[in-house]
């Protein structure tokens, strides 16, 4: 990487110092030498660009993250993580917003779906973090599943395609089983019943009206479908990132009456949204001082 002269040099970065542009130091073209405005920045490797662009998504350096990450979808639970710890939130004006507090916590909300979902898991291999958990939500697809119940999938079925582009088709999409087992054991610690199984991920937000889809569904047996979940599981693998997911069953698509509505959206907020996260705070909180080694073999 081409090494360049910033306002930053006051202190000591090696790229284009966001700290010197919070503060209001001018940047002009001659900040970034005489080709201009970041026309000599060369970043050549992975782990350049992603040191680079995870400030340019959430407005946090990647040395500002704490070393166990929660992920989420959903504005609230970054709304309600902050106030409980009370810290400010980064990113309100970037496609990301991200939450930290004083234990080494953080919590982001990178938006909905599997392109966003593997984004935020490229960008955090420049934070090495030792674990990652997905505070998601998801349909429910077997009868007996009922809103509020939180399942921890063993595995999740590739429909999205997104993570055809990091490990081939045939790589299953699966949870490290240290995280999963250390959430497990908050779960009954709270006295909570959850459901394992499998889980169908989707790039379809809208398929309830199709009847061969909800076919296809019962015949792969999946307990619940989302649109995240074997994409982080994936690109957590790809990526060397230790990873799970919590997932809480918001709807039941497979009925009619069962579709998410705003009503129903509210509803399920109001009653569980704050179990979620107090489980996902307790497991990651605690997963790196009383968990066991979590890493996984590299090949």
């Amino acid at each position: 990487m081409t090494r360049v002269l910033f306002n930053s040099d006051l202190c000591g970065a090696d790229y284009p110092c966001h700290n010197c542009v919070a503060k209001g130091v001018r940047i002009t073209s001659n900040c970034f030498g005489d080709a201009g405005l970041g026309l000599d920045y060369n970043m050549e490797t992975k782990k350049e660009i992603v040191k680079n662009w995870i400030y340019r998504y959430t407005g946090v350096e990647a040395e500002a993250f704490g070393d166990r990450i929660l992920l989420t979808n959903f504005k609230n639970y970054v709304d309600k993580f902050a106030e409980r710890f009370d810290v400010p939130i980064f990113g309100k004006d970037r496609t990301m917003t991200v939450a930290t507090n004083k234990d080494g916590l953080s919590i982001i909300n990178f938006g909905m779906g599997s392109a966003n979902a593997a984004t935020i898991m490229d960008l955090l291999s420049a934070v090495n973090p030792y674990g990652v958990l997905f505070l998601g939500k998801c349909g429910g697809l077997k009868e007996s599943t009922e809103l509020g119940h939180f399942i921890l999938p063993i595995a999740a079925i590739r429909g999205e395609g997104t993570s055809n582009d990091y490990l081939r088709p045939e790589v299953p999409a699966m949870p490290s089983f240290k995280i999963h087992k250390f959430t497990s054991q908050k779960l009954v610690e709270h006295g909570l019943d959850y459901r394992t199984g499998v889980v169908y991920t989707t790039n379809r937000r809208v398929w309830e009206h199709d009847a061969a889809f909800k076919d296809y569904l019962r015949e792969i047996r999946a307990i619940g479908i989302d649109m995240e979940t074997a994409t982080i599981f994936i690109t957590g693998l790809a990526n060397d990132i230790p990873r799970g997911a919590l997932l809480l069953v918001s709807d039941l698509p497979m009925m009619a009456d069962g579709i998410k509505t705003e009503a129903l959206d509210q509803s399920v907020t109001k009653k569980y949204v704050d179990l979620h996260l107090e489980i996902g705070i307790d497991a990651m909180t605690h997963i790196a001082d009383k968990g066991e080694q979590i890493k996984h073999f590299s090949f």
